[in-house]
């Protein structure tokens, strides 16, 4: 039985002024090991269905996990009366949506080895020489090793015509080394973000040399120094580190429901507001953010977001002004923009789908610079490398940041290693500071998996990326 079209036919006689069905299930392996004790397995499954109807100017959603006709048709009506009610209460005039057409199509993510065709017994053993690697070095006293396989399979059907078919997946595997000795410990991690990939990814990593190289710099950061004072200094900022910043600094700032004040009570709201569009210095000239959700391996690339809007590439920062924000149906007319740029996504077939941050990266340099020669001109620095902690504030203007490793640089060369560095900036002073960004040579991506956002709380994903990039005159000290 055709369920989406039923449910599209029920809201149609109940009078909706537009309605979709989001049939969908969500598969969730996880494994954890600590040392070489395997702590926990599971996989889960999410199926049903999530109605959506627009009465009125207002919304309303239910939801509902049993397949038969009389529960189609009662959470349909559901639904219904709820975008009723609230319109009784709306603001205003209460929402418009941006125009869209429907589309008959599917989408799948590329891949050649299905993560959950692999055994769990398979991918255990895996973990456990990965740990066990890490633990015959003698200072590496404890290690942790998560690995998360995650598939969504998807019909989106709605009142414009629309009928899709999405699957999507990735794959996710972290694993940390910590070094001990008398008078401290120090953790370094393997976690190169979600890939939407196929397990063909994992079977061509080396894990062994990985794991042997960030062993070795547990090892390293337990003996490192410290920076002691606070003070300004020249960061270069590998992509993997950059990731979590612009994440954080960008992508949350420029959601466009967080710059309504839609998350005000629950996660902040936005210094990045709509009289700066087109105006605002967000960045040096040589900052560009693309938001890309038609991005090869992107965890937001899904075909169409769950409004049922194809996904796009357009700018977020073009050479350094504010130039436009993540985007739904719903968002976009408040701002007089006509058309969604695809960034309503929800979790679970549960969910009501919320304004996400895109895939978002920051444009590698146009001239030819590599990581060494931008070191080589840098005469006193420090170089960070991966995630660490972070702290940003409830209008996304004031931050600091940690790291996973750090070297200082003197005279065009990394010297010494560090432990504990953080540095702390605001929007616009960090990303009007840079000066210099590595090439597409040396692009590479980070793909966050967790998210969270919304109450509910819901769990997204996308994924960030660039190339080594320079900032200056940043302030930047040693924790303690």
């Amino acid at each position: 039985m055709n369920y989406a079209l039923m449910a599209i036919d029920i809201a149609r006689s109940l009078g909706a002024d537009y309605a979709d069905i989001r049939i969908q299930k969500t598969t969730t392996e996880q494994i954890y090991l600590r040392n070489l004790s395997l702590k926990n397995t599971s996989q889960s499954e999410i199926y049903g269905y999530g109605i959506r109807v627009f009465k009125n100017g207002a919304w309303g959603f239910a939801h509902n996990n049993v397949f038969r006709k009389d529960a189609v048709e009662k959470t349909v009506k559901e639904a219904f009366n709820i975008a009723k009610e609230s319109a009784r209460v709306k603001y205003g005039n209460g929402l418009t949506l941006a125009y869209e057409r429907g589309y008959i199509d599917s989408y799948k993510t590329p891949y050649k080895i299905d993560p959950f065709s692999i055994s769990i017994d398979q991918k255990v053993d895996l973990m456990i020489e990965v740990n066990k690697t890490l633990l015959n070095y003698d200072k590496i006293k404890r290690t942790m090793f998560l690995l998360e396989c995650k598939k969504d399979e998807k019909h989106f059907a709605s009142t414009l015509g629309s009928d899709l078919e999405i699957e999507t997946l990735y794959i996710n595997p972290i694993f940390t080394a910590t070094a001990v000795n008398a008078e401290d410990s120090q953790s370094r991690t393997f976690n190169d973000g979600g890939k939407a990939v196929g397990w063909e990814w994992i079977e061509g990593l080396d894990l062994k040399m990985i794991a042997e190289k960030t062993a070795e710099e547990a090892i390293m950061k337990l003996e490192a120094g410290s920076l002691k004072t606070e003070e300004r200094r020249t960061l270069i900022l590998d992509p993997m580190h950059l990731a979590l910043t612009m994440h954080e600094s960008v992508g949350h700032p420029t959601e466009l429901d967080r710059v309504l004040g839609w998350e005000a009570d629950f996660a902040g709201i936005s210094f990045a507001t709509p009289e700066k569009l087109g105006k605002y210095q967000y960045g040096s000239q040589l900052v560009n953010f693309v938001a890309n959700n038609t991005l090869e391996g992107g965890l937001a690339t899904a075909g169409y977001d769950d409004d049922g809007v194809p996904n796009q590439k357009w700018y977020i920062v073009k050479d350094g002004i504010l130039n436009e924000y993540g985007t739904t149906r719903a968002t976009a007319p408040i701002i007089g923009l006509e058309m969604s740029r695809g960034c309503n996504r929800a979790t679970h077939y549960y969910d009501f789908p919320i304004n996400r941050i895109p895939n978002l990266y920051l444009e590698p340099g146009k001239e030819e610079l590599t990581p060494q020669e931008l070191i080589a001109d840098t005469k006193d620095g420090i170089y960070i490398e991966d995630r660490g902690s972070f702290s940003i504030d409830q209008h996304r203007v004031n931050f600091q940041f940690g790291g996973d490793i750090f070297w200082e640089i003197k005279n065009g060369k990394k010297t010494r290693p560090l432990k504990k560095v953080i540095y702390r900036s605001n929007n616009p002073e960090f990303w009007n500071s840079v000066d210099a960004i590595c090439d597409k040579r040396f692009f590479r991506t980070f793909g966050v998996v967790n998210c969270g956002k919304g109450q509910p709380g819901q769990r997204g994903r996308m994924t960030h990326g660039g190339a080594t990039a320079r900032f200056r005159n940043i302030m930047v000290g040693g924790s303690k």
